[in-house]
């Protein structure tokens, strides 16, 4: 059954109202087909209305749908022969991050990202996709690891940040994060980095340093999410709506200030709709990128990685 969010509750009525329509017409034997047709159109026509008008907020709301696709749904649709490597070789596996070799068409590629649950016992599994510090060091690990064997690198970015335990602080949480930016800017393969979902502070940044950064379109990339920046200026997350207005954290925003190198357009409704279509596009964007990084010198494509994040920002003195 698919689940709705607030705002889609007009288009939930109606498509109630269509699903009755076609069970009178299955059990009266009357013919309703021109009643279907005008429901279909009303449907359509305002869920663009809805999707062409919505808030930041709303497209926080859609990047966290339940049944948005994850990292291993979209390594599921666009690869074949993943093989899925465990362990940071210090401390243990960490369900939160996963990665692995696969092919995309006839291209073998390594595949990082983090991995929420669909239920209550995966959530808890994959914590909830907030990665401890060998998550991220089993990341750089098997970046690493394909540097050895040249083969191109791509991240797929869904969290609310990184585990903020105490005990990830105590086995170096900031370290792990800050020595993934350093070695990510020099590996020597082409790096290929998408906002899948959430894409919330250090947690997120700690796989995001790439020659190309996309977001999907109802995704957002932000130093804070809307609810902790509410909780902090105003002491209560009543305020969310207003704190992601003020944190201009959507696709959108983030091309505007170009910090980001792309928007992947999702299916009407957001990308839960249509998972296929999404990781076919998806997909599509990756070939076209990486073709593109290929044909660059290894020195040439870190010297560009480089000039693109030394150019975000702007400094006054």
């Amino acid at each position: 059954m698919r689940t709705y969010l607030d705002f889609e509750k007009p288009i939930a009525d109606l498509e109630s109202r269509l699903e009755e329509t076609k069970a009178l017409a299955q059990s009266s034997n009357v013919d309703v087909s021109q009643a279907v047709e005008v429901l279909e159109q009303s449907i359509e026509k305002l869920r663009r209305e809805i999707f062409q008008n919505l808030t930041r907020w709303q497209r926080v709301q859609l990047s966290r749908h339940p049944d948005r696709p994850y990292t291993l749904d979209y390594i599921s649709l666009m690869c074949s022969q993943f093989i899925e490597l465990h362990g940071d070789r210090t401390v243990r596996d960490d369900p939160a991050m996963i990665g692995g070799f696969c092919e995309l068409d006839d291209q073998a590629v390594m595949i990082i990202g983090q991995q929420k649950g669909r239920n209550t016992k995966q959530r808890q599994q994959r914590n909830f996709g907030m990665a401890n510090p060998e998550g991220y060091r089993k990341a750089l690990r098997l970046m690493k690891l394909a540097e050895k064997f040249n083969k191109p690198i791509i991240t797929l970015i869904d969290t609310p940040g990184a585990f903020p335990g105490l005990e990830a602080e105590e086995r170096g949480q900031g370290e792990a994060i800050a020595r993934n930016l350093k070695e990510m800017f020099m590996l020597k393969v082409p790096v290929i980095c998408i906002i899948i979902g959430e894409g919330a502070s250090g947690g997120a940044l700690g796989i995001a340093i790439g020659d190309r950064v996309f977001m999907l379109e109802n995704t957002w990339y932000s130093v804070i999410s809307p609810e902790s920046c509410s909780s902090i200026l105003w002491r209560s997350w009543n305020f969310k709506e207003q704190a992601a207005e003020a944190l201009k954290l959507t696709a959108k925003d983030m091309a505007t200030f170009n910090l980001v190198d792309g928007i992947i357009d999702e299916p009407l409704g957001g990308a839960h709709t249509d998972h296929g279509a999404m990781a076919l596009h998806l997909k599509e964007v990756i070939l076209k990128s990486l073709a593109e990084l290929n044909a660059l010198d290894p020195d040439e494509r870190i010297d560009q990685r480089i000039d693109k994040f030394c150019s975000m920002g702007v400094v006054v003195e």
